[in-house]
Parts: C-alpha cells; sequence; structure tokens
C-alpha cells in the first residue's frame, strides 16, 4: 500500500468513500494533476504546481477542498476563515457530492494556473 493510499484507507466510512470519489473528481479534471502527499495530506498539483490539498476538519471530522489560490477564486461555497491566500469547500459525506459545483472551481482554479 503507497503512502497516498494509507491517508485515504485509514479513514472511517463515509468520510473514506467521500474523499476517495473526490480524489478521483480531481485527478479526472486533466492529465497534468497528479498526486502526492505534503504536510501529510493529498496534495493534488497541476504541472507541478500545488493547487489543492484534501483534508477533514478537525471539529467535525468533514472532508474538505483546499484550494491554495483560494483568494482570487470567487465563489459563494469557498469559505476563508482566518487564512489569507486560501479558501476551502466543505463537503458533507452523509450525501451526494456537488460535483458540478465542485468541477467548476476545479476548472477556475486550474484557469489561474494556466495564465501563469
Amino acid at each position: 500500500m503507497s503512502e497516498k493510499d494509507q491517508f485515504y484507507l485509514g479513514k472511517e466510512e463515509p468520510v473514506k468513500s467521500c474523499l476517495l470519489a473526490l480524489r478521483i473528481i480531481i485527478l479526472n479534471k486533466n492529465d497534468s494533476i497528479t498526486e502526492t502527499k505534503k504536510y501529510g495530506m493529498p496534495c493534488f498539483c497541476f504541472q507541478g504546481k500545488a493547487f489543492c490539498y484534501l483534508w477533514t476538519d478537525k471539529k467535525t471530522n468533514e472532508p474538505y477542498l483546499l484550494f491554495v489560490e483560494g483568494k482570487t477564486l470567487n465563489h459563494p461555497s469557498l469559505e476563508s476563515g482566518d487564512r489569507k491566500r486560501m479558501k476551502i469547500f466543505r463537503v458533507n459525506s452523509n450525501s451526494d457530492l456537488p460535483r458540478k459545483e465542485i468541477e467548476m472551481i476545479l476548472d477556475d482554479a486550474l484557469e489561474l494556473y494556466r495564465k501563469r
């Protein structure tokens, strides 16, 4: 089992399935997206630059997508909290994933990196 897989398989259901589904959505978005592990969490890179992470909230244990350049993304479901640069997109692991919304935010994030 790879180090990347250990993160997912160490989670309880339904969080595990939710994170694995998010992983597939992200990786299928573009052939130039790769997965690595940074800061103990799955990190997704586009053309070698980190653009989002998967993690779970410490209090609720619910998964979320963390967007590195979130401050430049304009979407009502993104939260900045105390973060200056990054924003998160919370996911309810007990509900169907809002796939279209996730893909739209991923498209916007990838577009930022294409322009650089």
